[in-house]
């Protein structure tokens, strides 16, 4: 994932504190009395050949890949649904592969999003639609990101696109046009445009894209896209303050929780998702279920344990 990629150099010199919650975020936790949230932890793939032998037993299959994946994870970002339409058969057959309680949370297709720029799109969101009923009871919210191009201007375009939906989908919308994020009142008028028509909004926590990290909600549901750096210490200490920022939503009543680990080099999203699930367990009381590595075999050329950062477990034991 490139998105908000920078010089890992420069990574120590970021503020990565986590924003204050919005008064629009106070509101919508306050208007809810729910006692435990659902909690739903994963990936953007699950088609990772160098995962073979860490979270996949050695000797796996590709076409296995899922069913295992789904042993260790409750959900999948299916980044997948975005470069190509999903039909029917395919989705049937992935969620053959997965338990009762796993959710795909499918992108929207980039010819709807990015080709016509949410319009004239009626026919490619009926075939997308149908392409993800294969999912039935296993379908997550649908996560929706208009081309980075569509800013304030294109507020009634994206309303539009959105009430023509039909209204029991969950959806998520994330932004990235600066602009949303650069004008107060734009800010202001597309999320309460999203709380009014109970849709979504998702916060994107990335190194160079600090103003997509808005932690504004508009329903008691919250959908967080992380991005990590290798296993950098600031992947960890993000991930502490995010464990934190749970914490206080949880207390206050949230209904829903999808985190979805992203690493610039997918390899080391299972290791920050262990740590995460681990932190998460702790602090916060939650039962989440870890991701289980297959132990790897010592030798005598074994080099010493890495040092970790302040506080945290070596990377060398996940």
């Amino acid at each position: 994932m490139e998105f908000g990629k920078v010089d890992p150099n420069t990574l120590d010199a970021i503020d990565f504190t986590l924003p204050a919650d919005p008064a629009g975020t106070t509101a919508i936790l306050q208007a809810t009395n729910h006692a435990r949230p659902e909690i739903f932890v994963g990936c953007a793939k699950w088609g990772r050949k160098d995962w073979v032998g860490k979270v996949y037993p050695p000797g796996t299959r590709e076409s296995d890949f899922l069913e295992h994946y789904a042993r260790h994870f409750n959900c999948i970002e299916m980044n997948a649904t975005f470069y190509r339409m999903p039909t029917v058969s395919q989705t049937n057959s992935w969620r053959e592969k997965v338990g009762p309680d796993f959710k795909f949370c499918p992108k929207f297709t980039e010819d709807i999003t990015h080709g016509k720029r949410l319009k004239d799109v009626q026919e490619l969101t009926d075939r997308f639609l149908e392409g993800i009923a294969g999912f039935q009871n296993n379908l997550g919210p649908i996560f929706l990101m208009p081309h980075p191009s569509m800013g304030p201007q294109t507020q009634d375009t994206l309303e539009a696109f959105l009430k023509a939906l039909p209204r029991d989908l969950d959806v998520f919308v994330e932004f990235r046009n600066t602009g949303w994020f650069s004008d107060p009142q734009a800010f202001k008028s597309v999320f309460e445009m999203l709380t009014h028509n109970h849709y979504g909004s998702v916060i994107s926590d990335a190194s160079g894209r600090r103003d997509c990290v808005h932690m504004r909600l508009t329903t008691p549901e919250a959908f967080i896209r992380f991005v990590g750096n290798g296993l950098h210490p600031t992947d960890y200490t993000r991930i502490d303050a995010w464990v934190q920022r749970i914490k206080q939503w949880m207390g206050h009543g949230i209904q829903k929780i999808y985190f979805f680990m992203h690493q610039h080099d997918e390899l080391h999203s299972p290791e920050l998702i262990k740590y995460f699930i681990a932190e998460l367990n702790k602090h916060c009381g939650t039962n989440v279920r870890e991701p289980a590595f297959i132990p790897q075999q010592s030798t005598l050329f074994d080099l010493p344990p890495m040092s970790a950062p302040t506080g945290r477990r070596p990377s060398r034991k996940f």
